[in-house]
């Protein structure tokens, strides 16, 4: 099943976990650190990338949902 993603930036600490983990989805501003939405709706062989980088965002940044 696809995904639909959502950033809340202004929640983001810059950990940079998304981006490690899914970086074809996810990358850091080069300002602020803060993650940059690089595809809103990735496809299915990313799912599992995008859900793990959820869990590991310790601001809880990123909310992932089924489309």
């Amino acid at each position: 099943m696809a995904l639909t993603i959502s950033i809340d930036r202004d929640r983001c600490v810059g950990a940079g976990m998304c981006a490690l983990t899914a970086p074809e989805v996810f990358d850091q501003d080069d300002e602020d650190g803060r993650v940059l939405l690089l595809t809103p709706e990735p496809s299915t062989a990313h799912t599992t990338a995008v859900r793990q980088a959820a869990g590991f965002c310790p601001a809880a940044a990123i909310a992932a949902s089924e489309r």
